[in-house]
């Protein structure tokens, strides 16, 4: 529910006051105000706050227990069981607001049931018994969590990271999974032949973080390194994002990465995606169709590989490649209306 603040202003601080109430940094957002008094004025001002990471979890029992972030687009809170699910899953140090575009589209929220999923090592996701973890832990997790909220069967879309996780779970519960949409990845481990196709290099960038944040002593003054949340936006949103969108992610970072615990996290979240196995040699189990998009300037896997990648959906009833002009790395953020017009047309056809 939004909030309301009153309080008595001057009228010349009445711009000074407007200014910070409105400055998206702030992470406010006024959506109604009305004049109460005429001198001094007072407003009544009326916000929500923008959501970081996800505010509801649900626990499912994989690794022992874990804690789920998620995001679900229907008002009620519980899934319409007359509409298709759309499960999505966000890229590397991100959270469900990756996904803010697509739930602030009503006519794509009136057609399906929206609900992202944190992965391990993000947002409000967390194990309760175990450090460790990987890609495929993720994936169990994302189809416990279809379990807890009533879902049985699902489309999956992933961006960057969250491509593979959405293709695992195909791979676990092929019956469960109706259709793959991964945006801006690549299926492959981070190979030395993926370097000779102009992907980028992770190793030689990010094992200094890696290597500076597996200290074994307690951090409790950690917060995540500003040049690390610079990459994760710079990588991710493009060429010229906007100020506030930048100033959005790198408070949100701040936030989740922040602790001992927060360490912990972002670590194995890095280990994860160093480390992680490819899956050229298990495409052809996939069986529900593909609809593959990525960014024409995606810095991180470009165009080649995916180019590669598709064919090796054999026994899919469909599997497509769409080069987005002009889109980045995150791509539901970059270019939504092209996201939202592929998802629509899947679940169009091949709804159950």
């Amino acid at each position: 529910m939004p909030v309301g603040i009153e309080f008595a202003i001057d009228n010349p601080l009445l711009s000074a006051v407007s200014e910070l109430l409105f400055d998206p940094s702030c992470y406010l957002f006024p959506v109604f105000f009305g004049q109460r008094f005429k001198n001094p004025i007072a407003f009544c001002f009326y916000f929500v706050l923008r959501t970081m990471a996800a505010t509801t979890t649900v626990t499912v029992p994989h690794m022992g227990g874990i804690k789920v972030g998620y995001r679900l687009s229907s008002p009620s809170g519980s899934i319409d069981k007359t509409k298709a699910t759309v499960v999505l899953i966000n890229s590397m140090c991100t959270t469900v607001s990756l996904f803010d575009d697509q739930f602030s589209n009503e006519e794509l929220t009136s057609a399906v049931n929206l609900l992202a999923i944190e992965p391990l090592g993000h947002g409000s996701t967390f194990a309760l018994k175990r450090e460790n973890f990987t890609y495929w832990d993720t994936a169990e997790m994302a189809l416990q969590v279809m379990d807890a909220l009533g879902v049985e069967k699902a489309f999956a879309l992933g961006t960057s990271q969250g491509g593979w996780m959405v293709v695992r779970m195909a791979l676990l519960a092929p019956e469960r999974i109706l259709g793959l949409l991964p945006l801006g990845t690549s299926m492959d481990s981070e190979s030395a032949y993926s370097r000779t196709q102009g992907t980028w290099d992770p190793a030689a960038v990010l094992t200094p973080f890696l290597e500076k944040w597996s200290v074994s002593e307690s951090t409790p003054d950690f917060v995540v390194d500003e040049q690390w949340r610079g990459m994760v936006t710079g990588l991710g949103f493009g060429a010229a994002p906007k100020s506030e969108l930048l100033a959005f992610w790198d408070e949100t970072l701040k936030q989740v990465y922040v602790g001992d615990e927060g360490r912990k996290k972002v670590r194995m979240a890095l280990t994860n995606l160093l480390e992680r196995d490819g899956l050229l040699l298990r495409l052809r189990h996939i069986r529900c169709p593909v609809y593959w998009l990525q960014g024409e300037q995606d810095p991180v896997f470009g165009v080649k590989l995916p180019a590669e990648h598709i064919k090796l959906f054999t026994s899919s009833p469909e599997a497509t490649l769409t080069l987005v002009p002009g889109g980045g790395h995150f791509l539901n953020a970059t270019s939504p209306r092209e996201v939202q017009e592929a998802l629509l047309r899947m679940v169009s056809k091949y709804s159950a």
